[in-house]
């Protein structure tokens, strides 16, 4: 029988494979990134299993046979294409803004935890409206990349939310490795860049098939208090 959701004070958030659909954009950065570099261009298999990851962190993961020095001049040209208008639109799974609405409605706290840098992260949330939602957000490049606990120790100091209160949502091995890391409860998300047999294992009892599956599952767990 699974066990019932804790309910939670705050919900943190991954951003890319969780609440925005860049999975295709992140994979055409890198590979035209490592193109630039004269690098071996890797498939989209291999880019997919790092998203997650601090960008210098992913490279090194990528390209392990390069240098430190290396690994940053090709994230140098990933941010160049990422941040560049030309590159493509990534867009919010679809529900992502009523959910969230209906997270703040329900007097949620919601934050972001996320392997991007804190440009990429400040132009979408500008893009997509949502830069008000968030009461937190935590980036790569201010702290330790996923699955280190720093990112989400920082943002549950800030906010005054204990670990046993917080809930994690996200779509990679890493964002749940850093949950459990920090004593939070993991929630993946099956729709996103790692598949989630690969996620089972941190939240045996618990998924989500959509982002609208959210909230009933916080419903159910409020009901039971």
């Amino acid at each position: 029988m699974p066990m019932p959701l804790k309910s939670p004070a705050l919900l943190v958030f991954d951003w890319d494979g969780t609440l925005m659909d860049s999975e295709a954009r992140i994979v055409a950065c890198m590979q035209q990134a490592a193109d630039d570099m004269g690098w071996p261009v890797l498939d989209a298999a291999a880019i997919r299993n790092i998203i997650g990851l601090g960008l210098v962190e992913a490279v090194a993961a990528l390209y392990p046979e390069y240098d430190t020095a290396e690994h940053r001049a090709l994230a140098d040209r990933y941010r160049y294409h990422f941040l560049a208008d030309d590159t493509g639109h990534s867009n919010l799974f679809v529900g992502v803004r009523e959910v969230l609405e209906s997270c703040a409605e329900r007097d949620y706290l919601l934050a972001v935890a996320t392997g991007k840098g804190r440009r990429g992260l400040d132009k979408e949330l500008d893009a997509t409206g949502l830069r008000s939602m968030f009461h937190a957000t935590r980036c790569a490049d201010e702290t330790h990349s996923k699955p280190h606990p720093r990112m989400l120790h920082e943002i549950m100091d800030e906010l005054g939310v204990m670990p046993a209160d917080t809930l994690v949502i996200g779509d990679t091995e890493f964002d749940m490795r850093m949950a459990r890391n920090a004593s939070a409860t993991p929630l993946p998300v099956s729709y996103g860049a790692h598949d989630i047999e690969r996620l089972k294992p941190y939240s045996p009892d618990w998924r989500l098939d959509s982002i609208g599956e959210l909230i009933p599952l916080l419903q159910a767990a409020r009901e039971r208090l």
